[in-house]
Formats: C-alpha cells, structure tokens, sequence
C-alpha cells in the first residue's frame, strides 16, 4: 500500500517473496477479515479432547489418586496421571505435554502441605492471638 516491491517488503517482515504475494492476493481478494481467516487451529491436533481435558482438570482438584485406589500417594503428579490418562482414556502422553496441558487449565505444581481437616477457624483465630501476644512479650 505504500508502494514497496514485494521482494522489498518481503526483506523487511523476513519472509519470503511468494508469502507477499499470497497475502496480497488474499487481501485484494476478500480483505483483511479473509487474510486474517484460518479453517483450522495452528498446531498439532491435541492428544485428549476439551472433555478429557476437563476432566483431568478436575480429578487434580478434587481427588487424590489414594481416594481412587490408582496409588497410594495423597497427590497427583505427571507420572500418576500419565498412568492415569493412558489406562481411561487409551492416550499415550508425555509427562511434559501433561504439564502444559495443565498449564495450560491454569493449574501449576506446588509441593502438597497438611491441612487439618476438621480444623476449628475459631480455636485456630485464638491460638494466632496467643502467638502473637507472647511474641510482643518476648520482643520479637
């Protein structure tokens, strides 16, 4: 549009002569809305659906693979899951492409803690204030 030759504009956005010509030809044709349409995601199909995705998402948010009877561990971790995902789903993954995925869901890993099940928020409330009042005793 500002009367650069092809080969010219090709040289500035690195890419190769005949690419400029394509989408000049596709923006002449339909537009920017046809040069900027793709019939397919860019990629790699991926190795689970949407739904198996999901529903990895959630066993790693609410079970643990003992509650399942798949382990004896109290969290999940790639190698379980990869176990996990090849025996319901019949997919072979990596453990790294299972990280992404679950990156990718917004999950990331942390190192499991203890947490008091039937912990009492009231007792829990007084016993900070005992901490925190015998710190001020002690200068800290």
């Amino acid at each position: 549009m500002e009367g650069y030759l092809g080969k010219e504009v090709a040289s500035m956005v690195n890419v190769c002569r005949q690419t400029v010509s394509h989408y000049v030809s596709l923006f002449n044709e339909g537009g920017l809305e046809l040069l900027l349409h793709r019939d397919f995601a860019p990629g790699q199909e991926p190795f689970l659906t949407e739904e198996q995705q999901e529903k990895i998402k959630q066993l790693v948010l609410t079970t643990t693979p003992a509650e399942l009877g798949w382990d004896v561990a109290s969290a999940w971790n790639t190698k379980l899951l990869q176990s996990y995902v090849e025996k319901h789903f019949g997919v072979s993954i990596s453990r790294e492409a299972l990280r992404k995925l679950l990156h990718r869901k917004g999950l990331s890993w942390t190192r499991p803690t203890y947490t008091l099940a039937k912990g009492d928020p009231d007792r829990q409330k007084n016993f900070e204030k005992q901490i925190d009042f015998i710190k001020k005793l002690n200068g800290s």
